[in-house]
């Protein structure tokens, strides 16, 4: 009869079955990260950053750089003057159901070309040769120039997002307790943009812990407060028609136009979707997981944004109300009239200033990798420094200064204009929406062939959704660049007036006076041609 093994003995099994399995794992991981490697060779770049995210971690990360409950609350005033809770309910499934497309659509195309360039870099190579350089240069710019617009977004939204929490306390007057003067709030501004550059820099190796935490921390702070608002709801509940099917026009526009501007609420919140591509060089392997964790997270903040908002609406006060507060933040103004306590309300709010930082940190990581893989082909001026790689600190310093530092000057365009949010998120949406849409475009017309050396086709499901995108482009792109720098209210004054035209138009400007000036004799795109890329590709696959 066999003896059973002692104790000690099956602690040493144990012990060495888990010391193998840890191996096995290791050895993966690493072929992987050579693999992708090899990959990023072959498009041309050699490997300076660290490979440190897994499938999870670059997921949650796309999940923190969207931060729905946060964007939404920033750009809540929107869809609600915009056209009530049909316009903030409707308006999101809508948006999200075409970002979802847009989403499979760069998820195909990044599984063959996975680097930080991200749609700059697949534009180029989908391009025929006479129009690479043009096309690469419109989409480089306006993704690089979407990226930092749409990082001071999320930082100057936090800082109105704050000064309106701190509001949520009155004195025994009914005033306001900090009346905040237009040098505070960009006081504010500059310390959340230094906290959230400094968390980026210095931190970069715990950034994928840091956004795992923040999912938990997400959906604890939504289901606090769907649970407290509907279980408190001091002042009543609407109905179901009312939270579902009420539309009520009140910007002064036509309604069927004030329903559209509404929508740029949903455009903000998902205009990060495309942002993830940057982080492809810090991915173990890119071209399957940056697709999925994309998709991925666009469904769980779709699903994170209905659970916050249909609870919102079914407490919603009088709009009118809710659209003359004077700090345009309707969340705190929900959550005071709601909860009925202060103290209560301020609470609730703290989940969401807490994600604000680590959607600011998430955003400006993105954002100076992109600077950076658009600077190391020579596109910026001054590239020379925006694509040095600081070792000691594993991230692309120089870049992320640059970005701070535009982004510092433009957020100066509040001192003319208390409308300078609508600016920086409209812009920023129109920015990114041009970048996004420009590959697909050119992938489609060009019969797709070259997703026949990835890994990730949808076949005819990709196709429809490359139409849907190339609706987007047609229905949306051209849509949105008027749509989003229309002022938000009528009659317009200089205060309220829409300044996204100017920061869009400035950036046009810019980047083609760039172009006639270096860029048309100088500026040659990424390293790699098509055809290199394609032969090389062939010869590792025999």
């Amino acid at each position: 009869m066999a003896r059973a093994p002692s104790a000690q003995h099956a602690d040493g099994l144990f012990e060495g079955g888990m010391a193998e399995s840890q191996s096995k794992e290791k050895r993966h991981s690493i072929t992987q990260t050579d693999n992708a490697d090899e990959l990023l060779d072959i498009l041309g770049y050699e490997s300076e950053l660290v490979r440190s995210r897994s499938t999870f971690q670059v997921a949650f990360m796309s999940f923190v750089l969207a931060s729905v409950p946060y964007g939404l609350s920033t750009t809540l005033l929107y869809p609600i003057a915009g056209g009530g809770p049909v316009a903030v309910i409707w308006g999101w499934c809508l948006v999200c159901a075409i970002i979802f497309c847009l989403a499979i659509s760069l998820g195909e195309i990044t599984t063959v070309y996975p680097t930080a360039g991200g749609v700059y870099y697949q534009t180029f190579m989908l391009s025929p040769p006479k129009y690479q350089k043009i096309a690469a240069w419109i989409c480089g710019w306006s993704y690089t120039l979407g990226n930092i617009t749409i990082t001071l977004a999320v930082n100057f939204g936090t800082t109105l997002f704050f000064v309106a929490c701190i509001n949520i306390f009155q004195d025994s007057e009914g005033n306001d307790i900090f009346a905040a003067e237009t040098y505070q709030y960009y006081l504010i501004f500059f310390a959340i943009t230094l906290i959230c550059n400094a968390i980026s820099a210095l931190g970069n190796r715990w950034l994928p812990l840091l956004d795992t935490m923040t999912i938990y921390w997400t959906f604890g702070g939504v289901f606090a407060i769907l649970i407290c608002v509907l279980a408190i709801a001091k002042n009543g509940r609407n109905s179901g028609s009312f939270a579902f099917g009420e539309f009520q026009a009140n910007t002064g526009w036509a309604p069927g136009w004030s329903f559209c501007i509404g929508l740029l609420h949903a455009a903000y919140a998902t205009s990060a979707t495309g942002m993830i591509l940057s982080m492809c060089e810090e991915v173990q392997n890119p071209s399957t997981q940056v697709p999925k964790a994309m998709c991925g997270a666009l469904i769980l903040n779709w699903l994170c944004g209905i659970i916050f908002l249909v609870p919102l609406m079914f407490v919603l006060p009088d709009l009118l109300e809710v659209i003359s507060d004077p700090y345009g933040q309707p969340l705190p103004f929900i959550l005071r009239s709601a909860i009925g306590n202060e103290g209560g309300a301020f609470a609730l709010t703290v989940p969401i200033l807490m994600l604000a930082v680590c959607c600011g940190v998430a955003c400006t990581t993105a954002s100076s990798r992109c600077v950076w893989a658009f600077s190391r082909d020579g596109a910026i001026p001054g590239s020379t420094w925006w694509k040095v790689v600081n070792k000691k600190l594993d991230v692309p310093l120089n870049a992320m200064m640059l970005s701070m530092v535009v982004q510092l000057l433009l957020g100066l365009i509040y001192f003319g204009s208390y409308a300078a949010f609508n600016a920086f998120s409209g812009s920023g949406v129109i920015f990114l929406t041009i970048a996004y849409v420009m590959p697909i475009f050119i992938s489609l017309i060009g019969g797709r062939k070259h997703l026949n050396q990835g890994a990730w086709n949808f076949g005819t499901i990709g196709v429809v959704c490359n139409v849907i995108a190339i609706g987007y482009i047609a229905a949306w792109s051209f849509f949105v660049t008027p749509l989003f720098s229309f002022p938000f209210f009528y009659p317009t004054t200089a205060d309220t007036m829409n300044y996204a035209s100017v920061v869009f138009m400035g950036g046009i400007i810019i980047s083609g006076l760039w172009y006639l000036a270096w860029g048309r004799k100088n500026y040659h795109g990424p390293p790699a041609k098509a055809e290199e890329v394609d032969r090389r590709r062939s010869s590792v696959g025999r």
